[in-house]
């Protein structure tokens, strides 16, 4: 870094340019008084396409595929570079302001569940399934999922932000947190020798909460870098990356809240998506 800088006495938020600029301000609350739209099904998911996102629209396509028809949900995408996250409807549902966010109708009373850690864990045992009941499997697979939780920031917030959305690239924060990014895949390598799946040999929601973002790092977010990182070195990572990409629940989960599919209110809207590429087994790489 060609600069030093000395931070002073008191911190005062500048305009940085950067891509998310237009939207961070140091203050929580709702911006704009709008109410959210409602569909028909006992869930209401408020989201995007992003790789917390894509957690719980894998997790609703896994309860789907596995023959529960009371998982039925409506998926409506919030665009967080325009400010909707801050809808007072949306704030309702989440205080953070921060994707994704779920409405509950099932029962007699309606209720929030917001961080997709939280969903994931609501779904799983409000379904029993991708969840053990009891110890040490149920263990494990919770101390996934919060690593998972934990490490993420560092992923998106750190390299994600340095790498690619900062509006200038230093080499300090761009070493710091790819040398981060590196281990937590080393770590998920190290586990994925021993099991198939990151708590065990069965999919759960532990892998469903990993798996869009070191997939989507493994297939060349952030313009390529997995080459950067290369990636290719986590071999175990990217066996396990390949297998849960062939799903059919993965693939349809993907594909929900984004361009490609803005809205999810049946089975039936994914006949409407175009690219019918977007539903092979094969993933293909972000930039290609």
């Amino acid at each position: 870094m060609s600069d030093v800088y000395t931070p002073p006495e008191v911190w005062q938020p500048e305009e940085n340019g950067g891509k998310f600029s237009g939207i961070n301000r140091p203050t929580a609350g709702a911006r704009e008084q709008k109410e959210l739209p409602v569909g028909e099904h006992p869930f209401q998911l408020y989201s995007l396409g992003t790789p917390n996102g894509v957690k719980v629209t894998i997790m609703f396509e896994e309860l789907l595929e596995r023959g529960y028809a009371e998982a039925e949900y409506d998926a409506w995408m919030i665009k967080i570079f325009e400010g909707e996250q801050f809808w007072s409807g949306f704030v309702d549902l989440n205080p953070n302001s921060k994707i994704p966010a779920l409405l509950d109708r099932s029962g007699d009373t309606p209720f929030r569940v917001f961080e997709s850690g939280a969903i994931l864990q609501h779904l799983a045992e409000k379904f029993d399934y991708l969840l053990p009941k009891t110890n040490p499997a149920r263990a494990e697979t919770l101390s996934w999922l919060n690593w998972q939780m934990g490490t993420a920031p560092f992923i998106g917030g750190g390299f994600g932000h340095f790498y690619e959305y900062a509006p200038e690239k230093y080499e300090y924060p761009i070493n710091r947190y790819s040398m981060e990014t590196k281990r937590i895949f080393d770590v998920a390598n190290n586990q994925l020798t021993k099991t198939n799946f990151l708590a065990g040999d069965e999919l759960t929601i532990a892998d469903i909460a990993a798996y869009p973002w070191l997939g989507n790092l493994y297939h060349g977010a952030y313009s390529g870098s997995d080459r950067f990182l290369s990636l290719h070195e986590y071999e175990n990572v990217g066996r396990w990356v390949k297998e849960i990409d062939a799903r059919p629940a993965a693939i349809r989960g993907r594909l929900v809240n984004t361009e490609a599919m803005p809205e999810r209110h049946s089975a039936a809207d994914f006949g409407n998506v175009e690219d019918k590429s977007l539903f092979d087994r094969v993933r293909k790489r972000a930039n290609v």
